[in-house]
């Protein structure tokens, strides 16, 4: 029997329906993943049980799970291409398969642009724009995202450490971090500099205080393009702050053997934190780790800054 709930803000569906367990990947499927070189399972959700206006569960629709497990335990080379607006439970197979994309919504070319990516016509270089959680409950977010009991109320006990920043801040490991993104090539970094800008130097229009420097090397046969990233966090705050938060980054086309010298600018802005008290953005005199890598997690060069002063910023800065 299975069974597929859905509630949300605009009512709720509920769809039953009996099944042999046994019979839910056919036969003709399996065959034929026995034959060929490579399946690729377009998994994932669509209008039906995703949307902006409902939420749905964090497992994926039903029969999917057991059509990944099925079909990768005979065929090794099984790619899983998910169709999702965020992350999904994947413990069920990740093991099992040597591929797993997350391709969101790809839109009417996102056919073309996952064979071009699979065939090797295009190196992928994407990385990913939030954390992907192991369990729903490992999310920062997840114990506070719905009301109270008996209220309208919603308590964001998380504060500050949403995101990446939770994760790191509950020592709680993800699936695949913020940032993170696979190559067809390889990439290495070296030479971090941490100096003062140069006067009239600027970062998103705002006058740049400091400027980090290094060079990034395809140690790979293919050209590719890496994503650096630029982390900031103080050492000793006086106040409860992220380890480290992303200030900057730099995208970085390299054919093969190439070096190429990246700078990010860092501002005043990207040293503070909000000062409730004082309503003002404020940061510290004291020293400042800089860290560069290729996700929050893979960080290929450390360094430090010290800042002199204290600083204080209007918001219109």
């Amino acid at each position: 029997m299975a069974e597929d709930f859905e509630t949300s803000s605009i009512g709720g569906r509920l769809r039953v329906a009996i099944v042999d367990p046994r019979k839910l990947v056919s036969d003709a499927a399996k065959k034929q993943a026995a034959k060929v070189d490579v399946v690729v399972i377009a998994a994932g959700y669509d209008n039906d049980n995703e949307s902006e206006g409902s939420d749905r569960t964090f497992r994926l629709p039903f029969g999917q799970d057991q059509l990944i497990r099925e079909l990768s335990a005979i065929n090794k080379n099984t790619i899983v291409a998910l169709t999702a607006g965020g992350n999904a439970d994947a413990n069920a197979w990740l093991d099992q398969v040597p591929a797993y994309i997350e391709l969101w919504y790809p839109g009417e070319q996102g056919g073309r642009a996952l064979a071009e990516l699979l065939f090797g016509i295009v190196n992928p270089s994407g990385r990913l724009p939030v954390t992907l959680e192991r369990k729903q409950e490992d999310n920062p977010a997840f114990a506070n995202y719905y009301e109270e009991p008996g209220t309208k109320r919603i308590l964001y006990k998380e504060g500050i450490f949403v995101g990446y920043r939770g994760y790191d801040h509950n020592h709680t490991k993800p699936l695949f971090p913020f940032g993170y993104g696979l190559s067809y090539t390889t990439f290495k970094y070296s030479n971090l500099a941490v100096m003062p800008a140069t006067p009239g130097a600027a970062s998103e229009g705002r006058p740049a205080l400091y400027n980090v420097s290094f060079d990034v090397t395809n140690t790979g046969n293919r050209a590719g393009a890496d994503v650096a990233q630029v982390y900031l966090g103080e050492t000793n705050p006086k106040v409860s702050r992220p380890s480290k938060e992303l200030k900057g980054f730099a995208r970085v086309d390299l054919a093969p053997g190439e070096t190429k010298h990246v700078s990010v600018p860092l501002d005043a802005r990207a040293f503070t934190y909000y000062d409730v008290a004082g309503k003002r953005w404020h940061a510290d005199a004291g020293t400042y780790s800089v860290q560069v890598g290729r996700s929050f997690e893979d960080i290929q060069q450390r360094s430090e800054v010290n800042l002199p002063s204290a600083l204080d910023v209007h918001n219109d800065q």
